[in-house]
């Protein structure tokens, strides 16, 4: 493997703090106290705190001057200055600070200081440190990385590279940990919230024999010892609504589902999300409670039920505006789809250029009919209800209007959110729907639903009126965080695999 000339003069910083008789790789526990954004929150030098504090992380600036210097260090809520001073860190003995200090330590090095802290002359906030260790050698140099005006620039800016290194993403772009550190706020927030409600929070398989509960292409794996295939699934429901056939009133699931479709900035083929269903409930219900739980989030995250998403403010204080379906596309093509055949159907399509393919059935069309002419035009939280019959498999037929279904979806920041059904609970029904499904897979459909029999047989023994709702954790994050892209949510997203420079100038040659 061949080194830049930073990486070999770190690996030889590396041998000479072994020569001095350094572990660069220490085992002992090293007891933090403290933490950088609470110190310079909370020092008072009157009151005289933070006289003793134990910090670690890494080191991001040094300055050396003489027997005194400043450095920076940087652990998980920020950074603060560092004062060292070399006679009271080495005392008779000052090889540590000429060697190890002033020579080998290197931006990017893990180290623990011992000290108090103080206000400079100018106002800082700094620890002036007594003892002084290395944790941890860094052999790749950070990239540096400028803020001007709001705006980074530097080495480590290119998306790509982000999202393939996360750890040097993290370490050297604050507002990169910010966004999952909002992350975690928002799935705490829905997981109290439903908690609170007396809700079991519950596990459903990953690898499934019958993949259910959605239309999409999974992926497909291999058992040895069962000598039979999996899927890895792509939803959960109905594993979670045999657990309300089982007497459970209300189950939810953060789960990891898998799709195997395309890449966007709206989509990764592994996703999360939280998925509930609450016994004698209906969709109207639904919308009311979810409309409830995402103001809740947004207040715990930002402390305001208006966000700042793009170009655009985002409210989430109830009430959502509400469209049936056919309604919203009416709305915003002018044309009333609810009386048409697929024929009928097509051609409006055409008119309002909106590609189809032979295999799309009359669900299928109206679905590509509203995500071209409609979605984008759904900035603020808003449901949509009453879908067409053909479009929602697992929901259950409307109670008042032939056709149709009792089914929402919210979108927010032209993208949907969440889908919600009063659900299917008539196993005749289910069966026949099922059965559709199967014809449509014949006829080409690579998203058509398997007929699982087992849930079937489950329905059987009798559900009782249920509603179930499905939110996608990372595009909520998205707009919870302001964030352009899912794979900015996303600690580790899927990415084509990584061409070595190497191999780029071996092409380049032969070319």
């Amino acid at each position: 493997m061949s080194y830049s000339e930073q990486e070999l003069v770190r690996r030889e910083a590396l041998q000479s703090i072994r020569d001095l008789g350094i572990d660069p790789y220490p085992s002992e526990e090293f007891r933090v106290n403290a933490y950088s954004a609470d110190i310079i929150k909370n020092f008072d030098p009157e009151k005289q705190n933070y006289q003793e504090v134990t910090l670690a992380g890494r080191l991001m600036m040094k300055r050396i001057m003489g027997k005194a210097s400043f450095a920076e260090i940087q652990d998980k809520d920020g950074k603060i200055q560092l004062y060292v001073n070399r006679d009271e860190i080495c005392g008779e003995d000052k090889t540590l600070y000429n060697q190890l200090f002033k020579k080998l330590l290197d931006i990017g090095d893990f180290i623990g200081v011992k000290g108090f802290v103080f206000h400079t002359k100018t106002g800082e906030t700094t620890v002036h440190v007594k003892e002084l260790v290395l944790l941890s050698k860094c052999l790749r140099p950070l990239p540096v990385i400028k803020e001007k005006d709001g705006t980074l620039y530097g080495s480590f800016t290119d998306p790509e590279l982000r999202y393939r290194q996360r750890y040097v993403d993290l370490t050297v772009n604050a507002h990169v940990r910010e966004t999952f550190v909002k992350r975690t706020k928002v799935v705490a927030a829905m997981r109290n919230f439903m908690a609170s409600r007396g809700y079991l929070e519950v596990e459903t398989p990953i690898l499934q024999p019958i993949y259910g509960g959605a239309s999409a292409r999974p992926f497909k794996t291999h058992h040895n010892t069962l000598d039979m295939d999996f899927y890895l699934r792509i939803a959960n429901e109905l594993y979670l609504k045999r657990l309300i056939v089982g007497g459970f009133d209300g189950v939810f699931e953060f789960a990891k589902d898998f799709r195997n479709e395309g890449m966007s900035r709206f989509h990764n083929p592994e996703f999360t999300m939280m998925e509930l269903y609450v016994a004698y409930k209906d969709y109207y219900w639904m919308m009311d409670f979810t409309e409830e739980m995402m103001e809740h989030v947004a207040m715990e995250v930002h402390g305001t039920t208006e966000l700042q998403v793009g170009e655009n403010i985002i409210s989430f204080k109830r009430p959502w505006k509400r469209f049936t379906m056919y309604g919203v596309i009416e709305h915003f093509t002018g044309v009333d789809v609810s009386q048409m055949d697929e024929t009928a159907l097509r051609a409006v399509a055409k008119d309002q250029k909106v590609p189809l393919d032979p295999t799309m059935a009359r669900g299928k069309i109206i679905d590509e009919i509203f995500s071209e002419c409609c979605e984008h035009h759904l900035i603020q939280p808003t449901f949509i209800t009453d879908y067409p019959l053909e479009m929602s498999p697992l929901a259950k037929k409307h109670r008042s209007q032939a056709g149709l279904v009792e089914r929402f979806e919210a979108f927010c920041n032209k993208k949907e959110l969440c889908n919600a059904f009063s659900e299917l609970n008539d196993p005749i029904d289910q069966r026949a729907r099922f059965e559709e499904q199967v014809a449509l897979g014949i006829r080409g459909d690579e998203e058509a639903m398997m007929l699982d029999e087992d849930f079937l047989r489950a329905l059987e023994y009798g559900m009782p009126p249920t509603c179930g709702i499905g939110i996608g954790i990372d595009r909520l994050c998205m707009v919870m965080t302001n964030s352009h892209s899912i794979q900015d949510v996303l600690l580790f997203p899927q990415m084509k695999p990584e061409v070595k420079q190497e191999t780029v100038e071996t092409e380049e040659k032969s070319s």
